[in-house]
This record gives C-alpha cells, sequence and structure tokens, in this order.
C-alpha cells in the first residue's frame, strides 16, 4: 500500500508558538503554570502538558492568586483579559497573532464607524473570543442563508473579518453574497486569510487526485481538521478524521492502492507516525511526502520567556 502525505500538515506556527510559551513558562516559573482554555485543540499535546505541570481550566476563578496564567492560542474576550488585571494575575498571551490581527482590524472597522459582521463558526472559542475583543454589536454569520437573514438596511456601512481556521475558499460565497447584500462593504484583503489554514486546505485538494482514501489526524473539537476532512468528502474521496493510530478501522482502507493523509495545524506529526504504525500492521506500506508549499513562518515569543 502507497501512503502519500501531505505537505504541509501538522502544526502551523502560531500552535508552536502556543506550546512554547506554555513550555518556557513551566521551565521558568516552574510547576504549575495555569492555562485557560486548551492551549490548541489537540488531546495529546494538552495532556502532554498536563504531565509537564500545566493544569487547564475553562473560568479565571479556578486560578489561585498571583499563579501563572496563559491564554490560549484561539485568543479571549476583553472581559477576560480585565478579570485577570483585577485579580494581578501575571499573564502570558500565547493568542496567534493572526488571531491577534483579526481582532485589531475588527476594532479599527469600529472606530470608522462601521458595523460589524464575523464570518466564523458559533460557539468557537476563537469567534467567542473575537466578538469579545470588539467594542460594540458584532454580527455573526456562518453562511450565506445567514446573510441573507441580516436585519440591517442594505445602505448600512459594514465591514466583514473571518475566523482564522477559515479558508478563502471557505469564506468565498459568504463575502460574495455580503457584497451583493450591502452597497458600503469594507473588508480585509484575501492575503491576510491565515496562511496554514489555506495551505493545508490546498495541500488536500492536491493529496484527493491522487488517492483512494484520505486520513485527516487531528482532534474532533479542531475546526481546521473538520475541515480538511469535509474537503476531502466534498470531492468523492472517503475521508476520516481520526486522532491517532489507534481510531484506524482497517475496513476503510482495505481496498485502498494509494491513502492519503495530511493533519490537522494543531496536530504533532508523531500522530501521524502513530497512524502509519498502525497502517503497516494492516499491509506492507510506502511512505512519500507529496510536494507542497515549504512554510518558514516563525511568531516571537512574549520577550520574558525568551530567555527560558
Amino acid at each position: 500500500m502507497e501512503i502519500l502525505l501531505a505537505q504541509p500538515r501538522g502544526f502551523c506556527a502560531g500552535v508552536v508558538r502556543a506550546i512554547d510559551i506554555v513550555e518556557r513558562a513551566l521551565e521558568k516559573y516552574g510547576p504549575p503554570v495555569y492555562v485557560r482554555h486548551e492551549i490548541v485543540h489537540n488531546k495529546y499535546v494538552v495532556e502532554s502538558l498536563k504531565n509537564k505541570g500545566a493544569i487547564f481550566v475553562e473560568d479565571l476563578s479556578e486560578v489561585p492568586p498571583k499563579a501563572v496564567t496563559v491564554f490560549s492560542a484561539h485568543g479571549v474576550a476583553r472581559s477576560v483579559e480585565e478579570e485577570a488585571a483585577t485579580r494581578g494575575l501575571p499573564v502570558l498571551n500565547a493568542t496567534c497573532p493572526l488571531v491577534s490581527k483579526v481582532h485589531n482590524q475588527g476594532k479599527r472597522y469600529v472606530s470608522k464607524g462601521r458595523t460589524l459582521i464575523l464570518i466564523g463558526h458559533a460557539g468557537h472559542p476563537e469567534v467567542e473570543g473575537t466578538m469579545g475583543q470588539v467594542p460594540g454589536p458584532v454580527f455573526l454569520v456562518q453562511d450565506v442563508d445567514d446573510v441573507a437573514a441580516l436585519t440591517l438596511p442594505a445602505d448600512t456601512p459594514v465591514a466583514y473579518i473571518t475566523q482564522t481556521t477559515l479558508s478563502v475558499d471557505d469564506t468565498r460565497d459568504i463575502i460574495f453574497a455580503l457584497q451583493q447584500r450591502f452597497t458600503d462593504i469594507q473588508g480585509p484583503d484575501t492575503r491576510d486569510i491565515c496562511y496554514a489554514t489555506q495551505n493545508r486546505q490546498s495541500a488536500v485538494r492536491d493529496l484527493s487526485k491522487l488517492v483512494d482514501v484520505i486520513l485527516v489526524v487531528g482532534a474532533t473539537n479542531s475546526s481546521n481538521s473538520n475541515r480538511l476532512r469535509e474537503i476531502g468528502t466534498e470531492v468523492g474521496v472517503a475521508s476520516y478524521l481520526i486522532s491517532d493510530g489507534s481510531e484506524l478501522n482497517a475496513e476503510w482502507v482495505k481496498d485502498a492502492k494509494t491513502v492519503g493523509i495530511t493533519a490537522g495545524a494543531s496536530a504533532p506529526e508523531v500522530l501521524v507516525d502513530d497512524v502509519i504504525e498502525a497502517m503497516r500492521r494492516i499491509a506492507p506500506v510506502a511512505v512519500s511526502v507529496l510536494p507542497g508549499r515549504e512554510e518558514n513562518i516563525e511568531f516571537r515569543l512574549p520577550s520574558e520567556l525568551t530567555s527560558a
């Protein structure tokens, strides 16, 4: 059986930075370090950090006084930042710089008197953080039907921003619907869309042309991992989301000559290796990497951790 690995796959620069922040904080300050929400959406990553002394909480009320606190890569609302400041908690902000950029875009549009529309998934922590960062009402749209349901007058000055784990392809139809709906609309350049999301989705589209089955390594609560599986399914390739090799069903691949494997932006390469090993237990395999875009982006760590 041939295995084709998508390129790029797995960790993006924002995830690497977030994990580094927790690990370096543990080195510098010693355990425990408290992390609000999963640092990234991957159980393996979270469990490995727990084993090193990180404690994950959903609410700052669970953090003891003066304990080092990390905000996850997804970002948080201003109310969370203000609560941490009021309590005097020493905070390390692991919000992905691309998420922070979206926050700033939203604030800038609102400061210019525009009504803000956010394209994203309801309930996702990044969406909740973004809506909580912008001073004023934010209208969330998840699809074209939501655009049609907006009650704003057509001549309302509006602007849109997007959740970073959505790609140009994911948002194109919604943006077009917004442009048809409103006469005075602004939005960020498509080049501002998260590079990692777009690259991984493009790689899956390339992969889908060459394989019989696609396995996406990632967590069920990972937005970008779910989208990778959906793309494979949409183009007619049987596609499955699995967290590691233990979830591989031999029936999925028993008749396949070529199996494609990719990984969501929060899934480490060790889990891809685990899936490959599970494949080896089914049949002999030959592994190769599909040529793709190289990613060389690195995001700077907070200054207080650069010496750790």
